[in-house]
């Protein structure tokens, strides 16, 4: 006998993460082409290098744009896993778009979990943006903008996903 599904994904929650995850992949695919656009040719300006205190590929040239700045003090520069933010950004919008449309609260609960360290990075790299690099990167506040947002999809569906669970208890 095959197991129903429990649970239904509401269209709602499935085209917001569509088109937060599609916009995070665009913005962080655009990061990567002009970080290594830079790296490649340093006299490269990029669309979102409006001036010199609104510059995104000063940020994504800058040690935090790699490994959050973080990798490169605990492994050193040379570590494989001192990688542009920008991938890390592609694998998250890539695991939240994939696992969204899995049904379950285990699902649900990754989602939600990797939300979370997402806008604690995002609050760390604003902090880095405003207070160490005191620049405004169009490309990352736009990021963290759909971070947050995914945030109150996954909250949003771990609550509605509990209470059919308690419906279904009674």
């Amino acid at each position: 006998m095959a197991a129903r599904r429990s649970f239904r994904l509401p269209i709602w929650e499935i085209m917001s993460r569509c088109l937060l995850c599609t916009a995070g992949l665009v913005l962080s695919g655009y990061a990567f082409y002009v970080e290594t656009s830079k790296e490649a040719d340093h006299s490269y300006t990029a669309m979102c290098d409006v001036s010199e205190s609104v510059s995104c590929s000063k940020v994504f040239t800058s040690r935090f744009g790699r490994g959050f700045g973080l990798v490169e003090l605990i492994l050193g520069a040379d570590s494989p896993l001192n990688l542009p933010n920008s991938l890390f950004g592609l694998a998250f919008y890539i695991l939240q778009l994939t696992l969204g449309v899995v049904p379950g609260m285990s699902a649900s609960i990754v989602l939600l979990a990797t939300s979370v360290l997402s806008c604690l990075g995002c609050v760390y790299l604003a902090y880095i943006l405003y207070f160490i690099l005191q620049d405004a990167c169009i490309v990352c506040i736009s990021t963290y903008v759909i971070n947050t947002l995914l945030l109150i999809v996954n909250i949003k569906r771990v609550l509605i996903q509990r209470n059919a669970l308690l419906k279904k208890r009674q």
